[in-house]
């Protein structure tokens, strides 16, 4: 959920087409008019001859205007709300044409970040169960990093040079919040999903819409054609049918009778109103509103198509395909890499190597969420000097500063010659079990003293005298906002001294220690 919007994050399974859900999902989509898309998939350690299998499709729908229950004006808020279909439990050719229709739906703008492998594997894996073609386009399309482009394009009056970003980058810079990736690898074939999962692949759809609504509002601004995407309907559309197609009712007898109500109100207005069928197997279960004037306008200038060619649904040979390896070399060399998985020390830090004792830690970008895990419990956490280092530059920084390169990089265990004990494979997922992985590996000594005595953005030490609040408020001057509520109150502000960040004591301050309480296990 966006931390800026108090309303939660609606989120719906589908795992079967008889399904409350389903009927909700159907519904959804007949009032939406963008719908951003994304995908899971269990990942795949070694090279294969097929493609993945895809468990989850995410599709969050942003609803336009509707009716409320207790009135009969149509009211303007933007609604959403985000369904995650399990591929794994519901039949693929029951859902195979609705899904089609929805990707090449001219009423429909689809968002997605990176989408056509996603795509590409999607499409593999419903032929796999009958439904061919698959997929084989998708379009009106925007793909989110276009719209991030544009926005840095108009930053400052000046062009600037396309950047290829994370997601988790993007939706920090525009939305103001960090999007967590660590489930992005765990196994998304096991059932049940656990709720972590559900929210984390949720909000990778969701997210989507929302930094779209952030690009449209902009545009607006620098006097583009473009309008409030959920603008209601022209006065001359006939309401009858909006009526019949937007009440709720999760029952599936009652939704069939309203569609058949609304195809009476379209045959007899069908001149003055005209709307889209979309046929799924062999029942019309579907009619989605024609995209209105100012989102026409937006595709026009912004969209795109995902097209996938023959080759695109054939898995490429691996480069290596001509070298023949004997298995027994094949297994000599599995084996070796699963040896140099565990820690077998010292570290360079170590007494006995005449060094100071005080654990130091590179966590590379795999585990950079670890890295400020590592600092708030007050070990020295370094991250590498570039965003997408080589493993030479890695191998540098950890030799140059003595330090335990940590990562969840397999194939950086092949320099373990280079950085004998210097290197260590995180096996865990999510951040606090590293933290105890890490603790548990190195036979870490953590205190509740030590807890938030780092700069958890650099790294950096904090000075000795804290600062009064007069202090503060000149230190921060032109660098950081000092909330007004702290002004009356007798608290203690502390700064780092390599990039000046000022903390105090406040309530985020006493949660965070307690979670570190809680994570080290300091109170057992």
């Amino acid at each position: 959920m966006d931390p800026q919007n108090p309303n939660p994050l609606k989120i719906h399974i589908v795992s079967s087409t008889d399904s409350p859900e389903f009927t909700h999902l159907t519904q959804s989509l007949t009032r939406s008019s963008i719908v951003a898309l994304d995908a899971e998939w269990k990942p795949i350690r070694t090279p294969q001859s097929s493609f993945p299998t895809v468990a989850l499709l995410q599709l969050a729908c942003q609803l336009g205007p509707r009716l409320t229950p207790d009135s009969d004006e149509s009211t303007e808020s933007v609604d959403s709300v985000t369904f995650l279909l399990d591929l794994l439990s519901i039949p693929l050719p029951s859902i195979w044409e609705i899904l089609r229709d929805v990707f090449v739906s001219p009423d429909i703008l689809k968002l997605g970040f990176r989408f056509k492998q996603d795509l590409v594997y999607l499409s593999s894996t419903f032929c796999a169960q009958g439904c061919d073609p698959g997929f084989d386009r998708v379009e009106p399309f925007l793909d989110i990093t276009s719209a991030y482009n544009h926005l840095q394009h108009k930053q400052h009056g000046k062009k600037i040079p396309k950047q290829t970003k994370s997601l988790a980058n993007i939706c920090e810079e525009v939305l103001g919040f960090s999007l967590s990736k660590e489930l992005q690898c765990s196994d998304w074939s096991r059932r049940p999903l656990t709720e972590e999962q559900k929210t984390y692949a949720a909000m990778d759809a969701h997210c989507l819409l929302e930094i779209f609504n952030i690009f449209q509002a902009k545009v607006v601004k620098e006097g583009n054609y473009f309008h409030n995407i959920n603008k209601p309907a022209p006065p001359d559309v006939n309401l009858g049918l909006k009526e019949v197609l937007e009440k709720d009712d999760m029952n599936s007898k009652i939704l069939r009778i309203k569609f058949s109500e609304a195809l009476d109100i379209v045959r007899a207005t069908a001149s003055d109103f005209p709307q889209r069928i979309v046929t799924v197997g062999g029942m019309r279960s579907m009619c989605t509103m024609p995209i209105d004037e100012s989102l026409l306008k937006v595709v026009k200038k912004y969209g795109e198509k995902i097209m996938l060619k023959e080759s695109d649904k054939k898995p490429k040979a691996s480069k290596e395909k001509g070298k023949r390896r004997l298995p027994m070399a094949e297994n000599c060399k599995e084996n070796r890499l699963e040896n140099l998985d565990g820690w077998r020390g010292p570290p360079p830090w170590d007494l006995s190597l005449g060094s100071d004792g005080c654990p130091k830690f590179l966590c590379d970008v795999m585990v950079e969420g670890l890295a400020k895990h590592l600092r708030c419990v007050g070990i020295d956490a370094a991250i590498p000097y570039l965003k997408r280092p080589e493993s030479r530059e890695l191998i540098e920084q950890a030799l140059k500063e003595k330090r335990v390169l940590l990562t969840r990089d397999a194939k950086l265990l092949r320099h373990e010659y280079l950085l004998k004990n210097q290197i260590y494979r995180v096996k865990s997922l999510l951040k606090n079990e590293q933290l105890r992985e890490v603790i548990e590996t190195f036979q870490l000594k953590i205190s509740e003293d030590q807890l938030m005595s780092r700069c958890s953005k650099c790294n950096g030490r904090f000075i000795q005298k804290p600062l009064s609040t007069e202090e503060a408020v000149e230190a921060a001057k032109g660098f950081q906002k000092i909330p007004n509520c702290l002004f009356n109150k007798n608290i203690e502000f502390w700064q780092c001294m390599d990039c000046h960040q000022l903390y105090w004591e406040g309530t985020q301050y006493h949660n965070a220690v307690q979670k570190f309480i809680d994570v080290c296990k300091l109170n057992e």
